[in-house]
């Protein structure tokens, strides 16, 4: 099993990492810790594989925490689960070996994606003494499943044309209203692992927005909703592809 230490100030985004964390498979949870301070005093006890490690919290915050972690040289992996979103704090966080990097409000799909991905490399370290060019480039830094992108479009790959401008049309028709994925998917009749890839694609372009709801009970939902500033440009966008 691989160990996990969460690191989040917020008692509500820690439980929702929580939550994902339990679906999926090969993880355990040691410990959640509200501060920098209480993180170190439970690396000092417990041996942790990997840090879910968030920016913005009280004293210490997480790119000092992570250098400060490096220095002490604790070889506990870190991703980190931020609403920062400047290069620059993304590029220190990569420097100082950050894994993954993963931008609140994020779907479960990424979520799950981020630890699967940290699953597979450490068990191709632990199952092979040496690698191969070829285990480097498929297995660690995702060369062979890097997203084309079609010429013609500028599309991502597994983003069709026809597909967007309907889902579109769907969005559009909520005029603002919030909605879920799930909703969307059953309108516009597509799974609902395919509309997480559309939504996702349209976050990129800030033409529509996501928040968390978190309920007295059970899993947080996420809400998207249509941007209408962002809109005259994108219809504009969808006219070229």
């Amino acid at each position: 099993m691989i160990k996990v230490l969460i690191i989040e100030d917020d008692p509500m985004v820690a439980e929702l990492n929580r939550y994902y964390l339990e679906q999926i498979g090969g993880f355990q949870l040691v410990a959640s810790a509200g501060t920098a301070a209480d993180a170190l005093k439970v690396l000092k006890k417990k041996k942790v594989d990997l840090i879910l490690l968030d920016i913005f919290m009280p004293g210490i915050n997480g790119l000092e925490f992570l250098t400060q972690l490096r220095k002490s040289e604790i070889e506990s992996d870190v991703i980190i689960v931020s609403a920062s979103t400047d290069s620059q704090s993304i590029r220190k966080a990569l420097q100082h070996g950050a894994v993954d990097y993963l931008i609140k409000p994020f779907e479960y799909e990424r979520f799950r994606d981020a630890l699967n991905v940290y699953k597979k490399r450490e068990l191709l370290m632990k199952n092979k003494q040496t690698l191969s060019q070829k285990d480097l480039d498929k297995q660690i830094f995702n060369m062979e499943e890097e997203e084309t992108v079609d010429k013609k479009s500028d599309l991502p790959k597994g983003i069709s044309g026809d597909t967007l401008k309907l889902v579109w049309d769907h969005i559009l028709a909520t005029q603002g209203t919030a909605f879920t994925t799930e909703e969307m998917a059953l309108r516009v009749g597509i799974s609902r692992v395919s509309m997480s890839k559309y939504i996702g694609f349209l976050r990129e372009q800030e033409v529509v927005n996501t928040e968390i709801s978190y309920g007295a009970v059970g899993r947080p939902v996420n809400y998207h909703r249509l941007n209408q500033l962002k809109v005259k440009g994108f219809k504009k966008y969808l006219k070229e592809i």
